[in-house]
């Protein structure tokens, strides 16, 4: 797959796999979005990704996935600051089984809620 001068975005993406995620996009040429509720990690991610790659390719919005409307407001960021939308990579994640509720509401409504609210955007844009 061909990501050079496409825009990404990545939830959980200031460490673990999500900044795998994000290293990798970006070696490859494209510009992307760090999503994470973890405000210091994701702007200590951002500054070393910097270091590696230019400083434009990358941008660092504070995100809690379960909450519809940063992920909205986070949407809008990334289309203000890139121009455009072409990849999302959902990897945010919780294991919490004695809340498990959270769990399911990070893991799997947040996806769901997120994807729902972009398709039109992402429609409008590719077809």
């Amino acid at each position: 797959m061909h990501v050079n001068g496409k825009v990404a975005l990545v939830t959980g993406g200031a460490q673990g796999i999500g900044r795998a995620f994000v290293q990798a996009l970006l070696g490859k040429g494209a510009k992307v979005a760090l999503l994470d509720r973890n405000s210091e990690a994701g702007q200590e991610s951002k500054a070393a990704l910097d270091e590696q790659f230019e400083a434009q390719r990358t941008l660092f919005i504070q995100c809690d996935v379960t909450d519809q409307e940063q992920l909205k407001g986070a949407f809008k960021k990334v289309i203000e600051h890139f121009g455009r939308l072409d990849i999302v990579v959902n990897n945010a994640g919780v294991n919490n089984e004695k809340d498990w509720e959270s769990t399911i509401q990070t893991n799997l409504v947040s996806i769901i809620s997120f994807h729902m609210s972009i398709s039109q955007y992402l429609m409008l844009e590719y077809s």
